[in-house]
């Protein structure tokens, strides 16, 4: 998904002005867009705190993206089969790759690569709370599968129709991409469900340790977003936290049925009046400890992500070198 809407500086450029049109035609013409459902492009004036808001959401999913490598990577090299191996190994690329067109998408909206990168480096930006958790053992990998991923699809089709064009469009790959490592870690869960009693048990532990992180994926309740409404009423969000979260139980309780799993929440149980699953409170304060960088792996994540921007320097400057000397060649073949 993996953004929550937080507030964050973002270092946004100056907004984009069409030459020649009166601002109040301008914002006219923006909300009759918005109003028809018709999609904004890069090239179209937007009110400055629209295209702030894209530019935060955006690159916090970037970002979510680029850390979210690093839980399921631990376990590359520990993988039980060259099979399993394989499929993680094709996942992690997956995901770097849905990094790489969200900064894309990003840097539409006149904002550097290197300025977000920066952010994150430092801690100005934010990433999903979600990756701030270890990967103790095997099944996690499998959980993060049907339920992170799970909760990603959630969020992110409704973005596809993401008002904003570049980032609609990049969504439909990733949601595809995303769909089918849903649906690899609930296989991959299957057969160790099947197979002995401590394989089971190790499902059943990951799965105590991780559902109630991946409700407060969401982001916090629509009452105490601060975003929510506007994103909504510009498009860039379609649908609130709690409703997207509510969906997320009514969909996952009878997957774990089919597992044989049991998600642990005592308070869980379908509410006849309402047609939905009641469930229980999350714990609030733990989301916001994680978010705010005090969670059990977030100095490890991010200091992992530095080191290896650090050590990939020298691939960027070669790359840069290279181009150089390619357009030097071009300009002496033209003169």
């Amino acid at each position: 998904m993996y953004t929550q809407s937080l507030d964050v500086p973002d270092g946004s450029a100056p907004a984009l002005t069409a030459v020649g049109a009166a601002p109040d035609a301008l914002q006219t013409r923006f909300d009759e867009k918005i109003d028809a459902d018709q999609k904004i492009e890069p090239q179209d004036w937007m009110p400055e705190a629209y295209r702030r808001t894209l530019v935060r959401q955006i690159s916090q999913h970037a970002h979510s993206e680029i850390i979210g490598m690093q839980p399921e990577g631990n376990w590359i090299s520990r993988a039980p089969s060259l099979k399993r191996k394989a499929i993680l190994l094709a996942k992690v690329q997956d995901e770097g790759g849905h990094g790489l067109y969200l900064y894309s998408a990003a840097e539409t909206l006149g904002v550097g690569r290197d300025s977000l990168l920066d952010a994150l480096h430092t801690g100005k930006a934010k990433y999903s709370s979600i990756f701030n958790y270890p990967t103790l053992l095997w099944a996690d990998v499998g959980v993060i599968g049907w339920l992170v991923d799970g909760a990603a699809i959630m969020n992110q089709v409704p973005i596809c129709r993401c008002s904003y064009g570049p980032y609609a469009r990049a969504m439909i790959r990733i949601c595809k991409e995303e769909s089918f490592h849903q649906r690899q870690g609930f296989e991959s869960l299957m057969v160790q469900m099947q197979g002995t009693a401590e394989q089971r048990a190790m499902v059943q532990d990951a799965v105590n340790r991780w559902w109630w992180p991946v409700l407060a994926m969401f982001g916090p309740p629509d009452a105490a977003s601060t975003n929510t409404a506007q994103g909504m009423r510009w498009g860039i969000k379609r649908i609130s936290n709690d409703d997207l979260r509510q969906k997320f139980v009514d969909a996952t309780v009878p997957q774990a049925a089919v597992l044989g799993v049991t998600l642990p929440d005592p308070d869980l149980k379908w509410n006849e009046d309402r047609q939905q699953h009641d469930y229980g409170a999350i714990d609030w304060d733990e989301f916001w400890e994680v978010v705010n960088g005090n969670g059990p792996c977030n100095k490890e994540r991010l200091a992992n992500r530095v080191k290896a921007h650090e050590d990939g320097q020298w691939v960027r400057d070669a790359a840069q070198a290279h181009a150089a000397k390619q357009r030097a060649r071009q300009l002496k073949e033209a003169a």
